[in-house]
């Protein structure tokens, strides 16, 4: 027989809510900051990944294959434990002064969401017609002058909806943040289920959070196909 009270108020008021708004923003906070970060390397490893120069291309390919068929769980661990071995003693001794556990949990993730990144925008780049790239070189350009002006803003413009959703995964995986201790939704909802044993509230409402901005993420890549890129479809 089920004799489990159930008890939303406990996760809608006082300060087991706060707990969970502290950790979205934190989940925000570090999704946000992986996801730029993400972009800037992913768009250096693409352009280096078509680069005519063999080792440069190499190492870009080496840097996906790496990252990408790695689980991320050990790349936190990596991060988290190995940074002391391969960081100078300055920058850990800096760290150890900050957040230490939020800047590995974000390198790890903006490295391992990079690796992905860099694939759309390669797959974007690829989708312009190559006869771009042969007259914008016809008329004086050099290679890189070329993919800056003429064809990285197009290719971005159409990996968008596919940078959008490595935001999503990249929100959904920020969760493992937790196991290193960084204080996002998840690690909060464990800690409420400690103090309160209340789980099923707990990662209920932790589940509803990350349910809505899925929806809302979702949402706006639909606005962006409809209204940008298929104008006459809207």
């Amino acid at each position: 027989m089920l004799t489990y009270q159930f008890d939303w108020s406990i996760v809608t008021s006082g300060k087991y809510f706060q707990w969970l708004v502290s950790g979205l923003m934190m989940t925000l906070q570090i999704s946000t900051a992986g996801i730029v970060f993400s972009f800037l390397i992913g768009l250096l490893i693409a352009v280096m990944r078509m680069s005519h120069f063999k080792p440069v291309r190499w190492f870009a390919h080496a840097y996906l294959e790496f990252f990408r068929n790695t689980p991320l769980l050990v790349q936190l661990f990596f991060w988290y434990f190995g940074s002391y071995k391969i960081l100078p003693a300055f920058i850990n001794d800096w760290l150890n002064t900050t957040n230490f556990e939020f800047a590995a949990a974000l390198v790890a993730l903006t490295i391992y969401t990079s690796a992905f990144i860099a694939e759309d925008i390669r797959s974007g780049v690829l989708s312009i017609p190559k006869e771009q790239l042969e007259a914008a070189r016809s008329a004086g350009f050099s290679y890189l002058r070329a993919m800056q002006y003429i064809i990285l803003p197009q290719a971005v413009r159409i990996t968008v909806p596919p940078l959008v959703n490595q935001f999503l995964n990249l929100a959904k995986n920020s969760s493992l943040a937790m196991t290193i201790g960084v204080a996002e939704l998840t690690y909060q909802a464990r800690q409420i289920e400690s103090y309160s044993f209340k789980g099923f509230e707990a990662f209920s409402a932790a589940t509803l959070v990350y349910l809505v901005l899925s929806i809302v993420i979702t949402a706006l890549i639909h606005q962006y196909n409809t209204r940008i890129l298929n104008p006459h479809r809207a």
